[in-house]
This record gives C-alpha cells, sequence and structure tokens, in this order.
C-alpha cells in the first residue's frame, strides 16, 4: 500500500513554499504535512527462513542499484546476549527483504551480494556488532543517525529525522519488543519493513543538509572511522558495570558482586535469557551488601528480588559463600590513565584546570556556530586527557598530534587543535575560591 501522497510533494516532501517553517536550535526548516506511514509501498514481505529463501533474497539484493537500507531487530532485555532476530535489508530494484537468522549458521551469501554497496543504518553503532555475528559487515556505511546530529538536526531519532526531512510519521511501537517470538505478529513485521522503506530517501535528504552546510566531508570522515575502527574490544571485568556497583565500599562485598554477577551470567547463557530477568543488578548489591550465610536471611535480604531469587537461592547463597572465604580480593577500583574528575582539578592541578576551562567554551562556541554538537566536534575525554597531560611544547602541531593519537578524526583536528592551542597558551584565570567560613571563630 503507497501512502496517499498530496500532489504538492515530492518524494513525500512537501512543497517548501506550500508549508509554514519552524526552527528549532538554529534547524530552519519547513514543517511538512505529516503523512503517516503505515504500510511498506510493495506490502509487507514474508520472511525468509530457508536456504532457497535465502539464496533468492541474496541474488535479487546483488541485482538491485544505489545503496542498501539495512537495520536488525533483537530481543535485548528477553534474550541472552545481543543477537538479531530480524534482519531487513531494502535495495532499489530489489524490494524489502526480511531474514530470519536464526535457522542458518550465517548470513555470508548476503554479505557477499552487498560486497562494494554502501549500507544505510540508522545508529550503526548498535546494529554492526550483531550483523557482524551473522557475518555481515559493510564496505561503505552511511549512518543517518551520525549526519542527523551533525547536519544539526534538534532530534535524531529514526521517526524524528523521518518526520522532520521527509514529512512522513514512522510508528516505534514495536522498537522494544521480543524479537525472538515466533512466528513474528505481522504488525511486528510491517513495522521491521517500514524501518529501512525510506531510509535512501533519508540518506539524500541528508546529503543534501550537510553539503549546504560544508559538512559532508566531516560525515564520510566518521563513518570511515566506525568501520576502520571494527568491533570494540571485549570490556574488562564486565561485572563491574553492575548498576549500583557505587554503593559497595568494602572488597569482600565487591568479591560477592563479582561471584554472583558470573553465575548469574553463566545461569543466563544456559538458557538463553537476559540476565536481568533471573534477577536485577539491584538485587546483586543488595544480597553483597547484607551477605547472608542462611537461605532465609537471603530471600529475607531487602531488595533481594527477581524470577529466579527463591527458586535459585541455593546456588546464589553459594556465591555469597566462596567471596566470603577468599584469601585474595578485587581491588575497589582499577587503574586507570583517565584524568580525574574536572570538580578536582582546580586543587590538584590548577594550571589544568585553567586550560580545560578556557578551551572548553572555545569549542563550544566554535561547535555553535556549525550547528553541531560539542561531543561531535570533539569528544570530551580527548579534551580532558590532552588538558590534563599537553605536549611538552604547546603548539597548534602538538596539540593536533595529541588529538591524531588518540583517535580524533582529521575534520575534528583541523577544527580543535588551534582553539586548543590558543585557549593553553593563554588560559584564563580561574575565579578565586572563596575562603571557607571559620567554624571554631564562629562557634
Amino acid at each position: 500500500m503507497t501512502p496517499n501522497i498530496p500532489e504538492n510533494t515530492t518524494a513525500g516532501v512537501p512543497a517548501a513554499d506550500t508549508a509554514p517553517h519552524i526552527t528549532v536550535e538554529g534547524f530552519d526548516a519547513p514543517i511538512p504535512q505529516i503523512i503517516e506511514l503505515d504500510s511498506p509501498r510493495d506490502g509487507v514481505p514474508l520472511v525468509i527462513e530457508t536456504q532457497a529463501g535465502l539464496e533468492r533474497c541474496a541474488a535479487a539484493i546483488a541485482a538491485g542499484t544505489g545503496p542498501a537500507g539495512v537495520d536488525a531487530e533483537r530481543a535485548s532485555g528477553f534474550r541472552y546476549g545481543q543477537r538479531a532476530f530480524l534482519v531487513q535489508i531494502r535495495r532499489e530494484g530489489a524490494g524489502t527483504w526480511l531474514i530470519d537468522p536464526e535457522p542458518f549458521d550465517n548470513l555470508d551469501v548476503i554479505n557477499e551480494a552487498l560486497r562494494g554497496v554502501e549500507w544505510i543504518l540508522h545508529a550503526a553503532s548498535q546494529d554492526l556488532p550483531c550483523l557482524h555475528e551473522l557475518g555481515m559487515w559493510p564496505d561503505k556505511l552511511f549512518d543517518t543517525e551520525l549526519a542527523a546530529r551533525l547536519a544539526g538536526l534538534p532530534r535524531v531519532g529514526l521517526a524524528a529525522v523521518i518526520e522532520q526531512l521527509l514529512g512522513f510519521g514512522l510508528a516505534k511501537e514495536h522498537s522494544a519488543a521480543d524479537w525472538s517470538t515466533r512466528p513474528l505478529p505481522e504488525p511486528w513485521l510491517r513495522y521491521a519493513a517500514l524501518d529501512v522503506e525510506v531510509l535512501t530517501e533519508l540518506r539524500e535528504e541528508l546529503i543534501e543538509l550537510l553539503e549546504a552546510d560544508g559538512k559532508l566531508e566531516y560525515a564520510e570522515q566518521e563513518f570511515a572511522a566506525i568501520l576502520a575502527a571494527g568491533l570494540p574490544p571485549a570490556r574488562v571485568d564486565p561485572w563491574r558495570k553492575t548498576s549500583g556497583l557505587h554503593q559497595i565500599r568494602d572488597r569482600r562485598q565487591l568479591a560477592a558482586v563479582r561471584e554472583l554477577w558470573l553465575e548469574r551470567d553463566s545461569l543466563a547463557q544456559k538458557r538463553d535469557v537476559a540476565p536481568g530477568r533471573l534477577i536485577p543488578d539491584s538485587a546483586l548489591v543488595a544480597a553483597a551488601k547484607a551477605m547472608p550465610s542462611t537461605v532465609p536471611q537471603l530471600l529475607g535480604t531487602k531488595g533481594f528480588h527477581g524470577r529466579a531469587a527463591q527458586r535459585e537461592a541455593p546456588r546464589w547463597l553459594r556465591c555469597i559463600a566462596t567471596a566470603r572465604d577468599l584469601e585474595e580480593l578485587p581491588p575497589l577500583h582499577l587503574a586507570t590513565n583517565a584524568p580525574p574528575p574536572p570538580r578536582v582539578w582546580a586543587d590538584r592541578d590548577p594550571e589544568a584546570a585553567a586550560r580545560l576551562a578556557t578551551a572548553r567554551p572555545m569549542l563550544q562556541e566554535k561547535a555553535d556556530q556549525l550547528k553541531l554538537p560539542l561531543e561531535n566536534l570533539l569528544t570530551p575525554d580527548y579534551l580532558r586527557r590532552v588538558a590534563w597531560r599537553p605536549p611538552a611544547e604547546t603548539s597548534e602541531s602538538s596539540i593536533a598530534a595529541e588529538l591524531r593519537a588518540l583517535g580524533a578524526r582529521e575534520w575534528q583536528v583541523e577544527l580543535a587543535a588551534p582553539l586548543i592551542a590558543d585557549a593553553f597558551l593563554h588560559p584564563q584565570p580561574l575565579p578565586a575560591k572563596e575562603p571557607k567560613p571559620d567554624v571554631a571563630a564562629a562557634g
């Protein structure tokens, strides 16, 4: 079903001279007449779940033209890990294809069909890991979410960007659904197909915006950097990301959190369920703080709850007992080369604090001029690191070298290095600290 597009529109976008304008945080554009995008133009495709179907899909995609819109649906919060349970692809001349990855060892044949083709994804960092698990990785990338940020759009979610630039309303009510459900309900499949329905048109509009502001090269460098970086390395001690871990001040209790987290993770992987659906992070922390010795004490611990809290209580209690008997305990904090929090810089290193306090507003002003978020002009951590440990000799070239070593893209280096060098060479004095009141004298 093709949406009913008014006659004064082009590619679904109302003509600029017939629509009022809106200016939001520097973004000026016509307010389009919103058309609800409720059904794919070619209907809802059948889900590919056989080898023969997969090969037909690959042949059609390879015969298509232009870039390909790609998306993936996961079952975050329901299943263990972040694997894809549905892959959507749309390419001109090939139409839209929905692929169930579960029956296949990999999707290498689809990856081969897309060899040399630009992939259009929204928030690529979310989908690339699960696509990589299936043997898929783009040779060239266009990230519509990142492009929208660089273009200065006030809202960068997929539905918001489509609404702002194409005038279509895109429902997102199934984004948090359990995509491991089989068979997938027809409304979910319609939703999934619509996610890639207009990615090609969206890419064209974003390219036009970026070219108008001279920022297309920025975007191309960003996309290339995402592909060059590959997947992020495995996290060291992932249990340290337990929500609420900051409440733990004792190393033995910290060991209890670790033992509980590792056991929960192992059980969740075995049962293919999201760990938090067994017991939440808050329950791990509550049990570790209480360090109970018996099952009744554990089950009576305030905050200890979850679907597997009572049924697996002996398992959790064994973890706590293991932590109680350990001789070698984990450190409360891991060693890091990261700078301390900026709030303590004035006391620890006033010169570094002055460098940061001078450079940051200069970068913010430049970001405002370019109509893009400060964190996209330069990763905040890069500025903190170079301000805390500047090069031995401050110059534009030495700052540029430091930024490149940290991972800044060339367009960021060209814009940020001169400003940072100027700030470091001419730091503004920090405001005088108000003396603390003499409590003894006051008494």
